[in-house]
């Protein structure tokens, strides 16, 4: 039995003494995880929520606003006879694919030491990176030693760095965080400030075209756009960009002062006393507990040792990802994030390029080309990325993560068969119905199930690197499909017909989708049960691996994991009520 400790009244609760009564320290560990997996949706949850979502809504800001500004940037920098205020491919492709460059390394990086040093250690820091990187950006500028090209392309990789690392870090901390029965909508609910984040970045786009009108007007194409027009253009992009910077200042106080979760602490840091007291502080709404420190290091020098989890190692990883059984669900949540992404950032982030195909990125002038190409962007995410975000959040907690992600993937094959394959017979009509299905069914689909099951299904201690991995595994898709099947777009192309194999490019796209129907197979339905369970570390489950319980479990119809309350088995096998 753990010692008593003295101390604590109504306004600082002793949350040690709330389970000093236990000997045994998996036992402590059950019940204080089972606090946290059984508690009632209340305000804690959506503090979670909206710390991590705001961080969601800046890196979609970020990422697919350079699909506006790019365009500006053609307009200002590129004003010669032969580029006529258009960006060259190359130019573009790379200033897109860096900030996906970036990106590949912070998941990896920051995904592998939240993992090591812990998840409130590095929550915030990637935040510092993108806000820091983002006013950079806005405030660069081209000299005669390096072009604007260069400088972007520099600073993106930058924030791509601090976007990739918000990958892991939210998905895991809510999902840590976050009760059984609607640990899917709150994952959910922080990825679908994707959509609030695009839907902003084409708002803020149409209010500077709006309010820069009267320049714009003096221009009838991009070629003529220069005075007053490409000053107008100049602050256009670069205001754009600052903006991206908003949010994350005002998140980023409650990213710094968040609480270590109490997995990270029980599995990894092997600290009991500690562990157990941050469930109850969290639920109280407390930045985190404060046992005594005295009665922590004991329980760290006593417990730690009879903990049956496994120690983190380089050894243990190779070894478990090393059996099939655990390696296919790594393969199936990062292949399906691969095949996922090619498509889904091939199209995304050339949105333009699909309005101008059905007339959205057309104007008599530069003010209406502009103003018509925020519109259409704003028109194609309430259409069909916002409803299918919001979709995906009311329904994946009865539904089921893996029926999303396959009927998603099989919809989106038909999708892009029939655009590409019928690309000159269904008309622009025909093009935009179908795209914008697409981007519902991505979302009510894929990109948002991607996110979720890579964050539940892994045990604590790899969690945040398998969900890295996972996310890297994505980014490097949405280089290859700008670098290597995007550009085929423009292949052949005219002044009349600037993107002759857009259709050609739709139908590789309906190829990967269908790879992700198979991927798909691999990975485990999370619904409704809790992260132990899933990790096989609950005994008389499905799920339950000796080994993943330190080889100390013993049969169900024995009794409890080591003797302990027998009603472990009952409390594993339920719903979350």
């Amino acid at each position: 039995m753990a010692t008593r400790t003295a101390g604590g009244n109504a306004a600082f609760h002793n949350f040690h003494n709330d389970y000093a009564h236990i000997a045994d320290p998996n036992e402590r560990r059950r019940l204080a995880l089972a606090e946290i997996d059984k508690a009632p949706f209340g305000w804690y949850h959506v503090r979670a929520i909206v710390v991590a979502g705001i961080g969601f809504f800046t890196d979609a800001y970020d990422i697919f606003a350079i699909g506006l500004v790019t365009t500006m940037l053609g307009v200002v920098y590129w004003q010669n006879p032969h580029q006529a205020g258009v960006i060259p491919t190359s130019a573009d492709t790379a200033i897109k694919v860096a900030t996906s460059g970036g990106t590949v390394l912070g998941q990896l990086g920051f995904g592998i030491l939240a993992d090591i040093v812990g998840r409130k250690k590095m929550y915030g820091l990637e935040l510092i990176l993108i806000i820091f990187a983002t006013l950079a950006q806005s405030l660069t500028a081209a000299s005669p030693g390096v072009s604007i090209v260069g400088a972007i392309v520099f600073w993106r990789v930058l924030m791509g760095i601090g976007i990739g690392g918000d990958y892991p870090l939210s998905s895991i901390i809510t999902s840590e965080f976050a009760t059984t029965k609607w640990r899917g909508a709150m994952m959910g609910s922080v990825f679908a400030m994707q959509g609030m984040g695009q839907f902003a970045a084409g708002i803020i786009a149409l209010i500077v075209t709006v309010g820069f009108k009267e320049s714009l007007l003096t221009a009838k194409t991009y070629g003529h756009c220069d005075g007053v027009c490409g000053l107008a253009v100049d602050k256009m992009w670069r205001v754009i960009i600052g903006m991206g910077a908003v949010p994350g200042c005002i998140a980023l106080y409650y990213r710094l002062t968040i609480p270590e979760t109490p997995r990270y602490t029980f599995d990894v840091s092997r600290d009991i006393v500690k562990g157990g007291s941050d469930v109850k502080a969290y639920l109280s709404s407390k930045p985190e507990g404060i046992p005594d420190e005295v009665a922590r290091v004991q329980g760290m020098r006593d417990a730690a040792p009879q903990l049956d989890i496994p120690k983190a190692s380089l050894k243990d990883f190779m070894g478990h990802y090393g059996q099939w059984k655990y390696g296919k669900v790594l393969l199936g949540t990062a292949g399906s994030w691969f095949f996922l992404d090619v498509a889904f950032y091939g199209v995304s982030l050339n949105n333009s390029t699909i309005l101008q195909t059905i007339g959205y990125g057309k104007g008599p002038n530069v003010y209406e080309t502009f103003f018509n190409i925020a519109v259409g962007n704003i028109i194609l995410v309430c259409a069909g990325a916002i409803p299918g975000y919001w979709v995906t959040v009311a329904t994946v907690d009865t539904i089921g993560r893996k029926p999303i992600q396959f009927m998603g993937f099989a919809i989106l094959t038909v999708l892009f068969c029939i655009m590409g394959f019928g690309y000159h017979k269904i008309g622009e009509s025909g093009l935009l119905a179908c795209y914008v299905l697409a981007e519902f069914f991505f979302n009510f689909g894929p990109n948002s199930t991607t996110f979720i099951v890579p964050g539940e299904c892994f045990p604590t201690r790899y969690r945040s690197t398998s969900h890295g991995i996972s996310a890297a595994s994505g980014k490097v898709g949405s280089i290859i499909a700008q670098v290597c099947i995007g550009t085929l777009r423009t292949r052949g192309a005219t002044k009349t017909n600037p993107n002759p194999w857009l259709n050609h490019v739709l139908e590789i796209y309906a190829l990967f989708m269908l790879c992700g129907v198979f991927t798909t197979l691999l990975i485990p339905e999370t619904k409704r049960l809790t992260l132990e369970q899933l990790a096989g570390e609950v005994p008389g489950t499905p799920q339950y691996d000796p080994n993943m319980a330190g080889g100390r479990g013993v049969p169900a119809a024995v009794g409890g994991r080591n003797g302990s309350d027998p009603s472990e088995e009952e409390y594993s096998n339920e719903k979350a009520v």
